[in-house]
């Protein structure tokens, strides 16, 4: 089994935002694949499908960024899904728009999600697709700044992120993480 979890915010006030580059990821990774996201519980929106014989699922915490851990933990347990098993597309402030980075494992760099991941996986053993977002200018908070909209130079970098975050999550469905980090890093 595999577990493919992309952070974000729920609701129509969020849905733009820097901070949801994750959602946007899975909601592309969802039509490609023909998953539909149509179960509710355990605080997130998830869907399955079998591929490559093997059960596939994509969620989407809806407990707000902070408490993402609280989504995922629960549905890893009932469907005894391995931390290996697990990868977490997210937004990355220390990456520019437009570039992804994948890793198999790290700390939390500060990104509140992850803090939460950390703190209910207790492991850091997980993989990660991060979608780089940039950094605020000076003086703009870092709140304000991943609860913003792209700006419309930004756009097409950020698609393109997206598709690139899409396609290595997809590659990771028959091949091993360190192949799918060595093509798309």
């Amino acid at each position: 089994m595999k577990l493919i979890v992309g952070l974000g915010n729920p609701g129509k006030k969020y849905e733009a935002t820097r901070h949801n580059v994750g959602f946007w990821a899975i909601d592309e990774l969802a039509e490609s694949l023909n998953i539909s996201l149509n179960h509710e519980k355990w605080k997130g929106q998830f869907g399955f499908e079998v591929i490559n014989g093997e059960k596939v699922f994509l969620l989407k915490p809806l407990t707000y960024m902070n408490l993402s851990g609280e989504a995922v933990r629960p549905l890893m347990d009932f469907y005894k899904i391995p931390l290996e098993d697990i990868v977490v597309i997210y937004d990355d402030l220390d990456l520019p728009p437009g570039k992804i980075r994948l890793r198999q494992k790290g700390g939390h760099g500060g990104h509140n999600g992850i803090k939460s991941l950390l703190a209910h996986l207790e492991n850091e053993k997980f993989k990660r697709i991060r979608i780089g977002v940039g950094r605020p200018e000076p003086g703009t908070s870092v709140a304000n700044y991943v609860l913003s909209t792209f700006a419309p130079s930004e756009k097409l970098e950020v698609s393109e992120a997206v598709k690139q975050a899409t396609k290595a999550s997809e590659a990771w469905l028959s091949e091993d993480f360190i192949t799918v980090m060595n093509r798309f890093n």
